[in-house]
């Protein structure tokens, strides 16, 4: 999914791409601070990111 444009959002939320948060499920929007790195982000919240299952 590709961040939107300045000139195809026309405050239209439902247009946004979503995807779920890795540790509760829930959709999380496409958010303007995460245009750069959208593709790295996992986590809704800081809550989810420090409840995440622990590696190794």
């Amino acid at each position: 999914m590709t961040a939107p444009t300045r000139s195809s959002f026309r405050g239209n939320k439902a247009a946004l791409p979503s995807k779920p948060c890795m540790a509760c499920g829930r959709p999380m929007s496409w958010r303007r601070r995460w245009a750069r790195h959208w593709d790295e982000v996992k986590y809704c919240s800081d809550a989810c990111r420090r409840a995440r299952a622990p590696r190794g």
